[in-house]
């Protein structure tokens, strides 16, 4: 196939961590060696000093924290890699699990101190549900954490998933001393004064060679011998295809802040990675190599620049090649597109592309024409599939402070819920405005938004629900039955679809029981089946 050469070439991956674990550090590390940035942003105490790269939002850059996907692409060694930098804050999982989706890879960052926490364990039940390849950095080894021994031990048992250290500390905090790389049999010293990221690498084949004691001390080449045997010993060799099954996670040690450790993950991660596969579809899997171009849209985001009030569609290229002025098939909307000025990414910098390639994430200049999990295609009429909408957890309701402001409101409210941000329940009688979401964080970001990019002043009032279910059956009479006994309860999405508000879960129970055949679905998956 033509495109195979480019297809080989890709790597398209998400970093993912607990908040704190230092993902968008790593991120910019990665760029750094990528040569896609020249300095970093340095995040301490929760406050950024020096705006990171992959935090663009107002918002982000006053709480110190990322609340939406950063897309960035740099080459590598003969390699393009795609990265998408995602929220770790918990509050935000929904477009963490939905980017997930447009991924290949993941690099999951665990903090040495912390070990593997609740949101680790949420994140990787989601890379399993895919079999997503994952490799693990486990980071901050210039502060004084955990055993090296013992974070394997947590990540294996909590996170379900057998790991193989690729490279191995020596020591940590004030002791570290600098990593062993497995892989490539190579020594790297660190130097905690130092902030550039080139390394000297003293190549050990055999870590018995006398000079070992000589670089880093006898006590330290006495345990990094001691370890790496015992690694060798309790770890079943590398092997490449347990990794690309999700069967075995490769794991590198590192301080990302200091730039140490990154090299070494980098250069296993473009010599093992995969390259980028396909999707499920409602008619079958699409191969990247058929030759008809093929994308979805898995993030829609208003306003990535206030000044000129942009909207634009994150899509990933699944199939063929992407051409810009070229016609293809918006399948939900069964209307042909063409796109003029159709972007890639470095953070807030964007380029335009003339053609893309399976693997790739671009940037498509909307006017409210996409949704979340739309289909772009040359080909015959499909849809991709595993693109959802969670349950919310919380629900506020929407007020209007400024009635002379309602479109600008209704326009604001509108778009955001098109990004997925949060979802939106419509209440008869009086179109009372229902906004649910997965984390409170989220509520604050809608009124800062609301304010900020449309001029719409509202509030938001606490409501008493514990969960929010799409309602389907075969058999309307029974919808409309359920709809007349509940209608207090009673709501509609923005796509007009039914949607039971649950107060608590034993009520939802007893619908389930009382009303069997009614299926009440926890994502919006049904919509696309």
């Amino acid at each position: 196939m033509t495109n195979q050469k480019e297809i080989e070439k890709r790597r398209t991956f998400g970093i993912i961590a607990h908040p704190d674990a230092g993902k968008t550090t790593l991120t910019e590390k990665l760029l750094l060696f990528g040569g896609a940035i020249q300095t970093a942003g340095a995040v301490k105490s929760n406050k950024i000093k020096k705006t990171a790269t992959s935090d663009f939002m107002e918002i982000e850059k006053q709480r110190g924290i990322s609340v939406a996907t950063s897309v960035m692409a740099f080459d590598y060694r003969n390699k393009h890699i795609n990265i998408l930098d995602t929220p770790g804050h918990k509050d935000f999982a929904e477009d963490t699990y939905r980017t997930l989706t447009a991924v290949d890879s993941v690099i999951l960052v665990i903090d040495n101190a912390s070990g593997v926490e609740s949101q680790t364990e949420k994140l990787m039940e989601v890379c399993r549900m895919r079999n997503t390849p994952v490799i693990i950095f486990i980071n901050k080894m210039d502060r004084y954490g955990k055993d090296a021994f013992d974070v394997l031990d947590e990540i294996e048992q909590k996170l379900d998933i057998n790991v193989r250290p690729l490279a191995w500390p020596i020591g940590m905090g004030d002791e570290f001393k600098g990593v062993y790389n497995m892989y490539k049999h190579e020594l790297s010293l660190f130097d905690g004064n130092k902030t550039n990221i080139s390394e000297e690498l003293i190549k050990f084949s055999d870590l018995t060679d006398p000079q070992l004691d000589e670089i880093i001390g006898e006590k330290a080449a006495g345990e990094l011998r001691d370890e790496v045997e015992l690694v060798d010993g309790v770890y079943d060799p590398f092997n490449q295809e347990d990794y690309l099954s999700g069967k075995v996670a490769p794991v590198f040690f590192g301080s990302a802040v200091n730039n140490f450790g990154v090299r070494e993950l980098l250069e296993a991660f473009v010599e093992i990675s995969p390259s980028p596969r396909g999707r499920d579809t409602d008619e079958g899997f699409i191969e990247p190599e058929n030759s008809k171009f093929s994308g979805f849209v898995f993030k829609i985001h208003a306003n990535l620049d206030p000044n000129h009030r942009d909207r634009i569609a994150f899509l990933r290229i699944v199939s063929g090649k992407f051409e810009r002025n070229t016609f293809y098939k918006h399948v939900r909307n069964s209307k042909k597109m063409k796109f003029a000025n159709p972007t890639s990414f470095m953070a807030q910098d964007k380029s335009i592309v003339d053609e893309a390639y399976p693997g790739d994430v671009i940037g498509l200049y909307d006017s409210s024409n996409f949704k979340i999990g739309d289909t772009l295609t040359e080909g015959k009429d499909f849809n991709f599939v595993g693109i959802p909408s969670f349950s919310p957890e919380f629900f506020q309701e929407l007020r209007n402070d400024d009635p002379m402001k309602s479109k600008q409101l209704e326009k604001g409210i509108r778009q955001l819920m098109d990004e997925g941000v949060a979802q939106m329940f419509i209440q008869e009688p009086g179109s009372r405005k229902i906004v649910g979401t997965v984390g409170q964080l989220q509520f604050e970001v809608i009124l800062y938004r609301l304010l900020h990019e449309y001029g719409a002043k509202c509030s938001f009032t606490p409501l008493n629900y514990h969960k929010a279910c799409w309602i389907t059956s075969d058999k309307p009479a029974e919808i409309e039955k359920f709809t007349r006994a509940k209608v207090g309860s009673i709501a509609k999405d923005k796509d007009e679809n039914l949607v039971f508000l649950a107060e608590t879960s034993f009520l939802l129970e007893m619908a389930e029981r009382d009303y069997p055949e009614i299926t009440f679905h926890k994502t919006s998956e049904f919509k696309v089946k």
